[in-house]
């Protein structure tokens, strides 16, 4: 059965059916409290007292830790922009763990970013130490993933596609809120992985809504791939890719062949302005509304709300 775990600046919380149990527990990082399964379960099965909403959260995934990022991983995405899921290759990308926010923190926009783009993400949460050359299968992929967590992978894209990487253009502060929950899963329940639904909200408009049954390489997948080079440990957060519906849109195939034919200056610059055009983007003030649930309830990660706010 899953378990709720909430983070406050001091504490660490159990959900509980009625309200939230604090955890006896020493544990200051991720890694160490996921150690702490005698206290978590202690925690999960008392009587919790506290009203969930009075808690001030903070991200229940701690930082320093490694945040690794699959890229295009959704056949919606891949199709939406004209592409073919079945030639995308299985790659990764890594983020500062300094970009790491609350689930009710605001996302900062810096002030020479114009093009600033949402994408709600599962997040694998490591559980054990998963040196390279890990082997990861169907039937222990549960030993190793402790839990998922809901995230956005803020973008600034006017950062990120002229320079043809991703690392600046999602690791400012507070581009990677991470919550509210960090929900524990037995095995038989992350079985469930491609039951659970992504939906973004931005001022109440529903602007991604896909299940992960729509991603081209599962965890799994990842997981194997990954760990043949990358070593994993203890409270790692592993982002999964993100669904169709980002305010980034790729022109129309005869646009693309026509700017393929230009200076690559003169390229940015016109498709910049077009995409300068679209109201997708975030502007100050935004309010965004990330969950991650089963359509049945069974599991639920929670509600994540962020509102975009530009640099002071």
């Amino acid at each position: 059965m899953s378990i709720s775990i909430l983070r406050t600046a001091d504490a660490w919380w159990a959900v509980t059916p009625t309200g939230a149990a604090k955890v006896a527990t020493d544990a200051t990082t991720t890694g160490e409290l996921l150690a702490d399964g005698l206290a978590i379960a202690a925690a999960s099965a008392s009587t919790g007292n506290v009203p969930v909403d009075t808690l001030a959260l903070v991200s229940p995934v701690t930082a320093p830790c490694r945040v690794v990022a699959q890229m295009t991983n959704y056949a919606s995405h891949v199709t939406d922009t004209g592409g073919d899921p079945g030639t995308v290759p299985l790659t990764f990308f890594r983020k500062a763990s300094g970009s790491i926010s609350g689930p009710h923190d605001d996302v900062v926009r810096p002030a020479h970013v114009r093009l600033l783009d949402y994408e709600v993400e599962i997040g694998l949460v490591i559980g054990r130490p998963m040196p390279v050359g890990t082997s990861v299968t169907d039937d222990n992929l549960a030993d190793y993933v402790a839990g998922l967590v809901v995230t956005n992978d803020v973008s600034a894209r006017d950062v990120q596609l002229p320079q043809t990487q991703f690392y600046e253009a999602k690791s400012y502060p507070t581009f990677t809120p991470v919550g509210p929950a960090l929900v524990l899963l037995d095995a038989d329940e992350l079985k469930r992985f491609t039951d659970l639904r992504l939906r973004l909200r931005v001022n109440g408009e529903l602007r991604q809504d896909m299940t992960a049954a729509d991603m081209i390489y599962q965890p799994v997948r990842a997981l194997q791939a990954l760990t043949r080079f990358q070593r994993l440990e203890p409270g790692d957060l592993v982002l999964t890719g993100t669904p169709v519906g980002t305010a980034l849109s790729a022109p129309p195939k005869p646009v693309q062949f026509i700017a393929s034919l230009l200076p690559p200056a003169t390229r940015w610059k016109l498709f910049f302005q077009g995409q300068a055009r679209n109201p997708r983007y975030l502007k100050d003030g935004d309010v965004v509304e990330a969950t991650v649930a089963t359509d049945d309830g069974m599991i639920d990660l929670g509600v994540q709300r962020t509102i975009m706010r530009d640099a002071a």
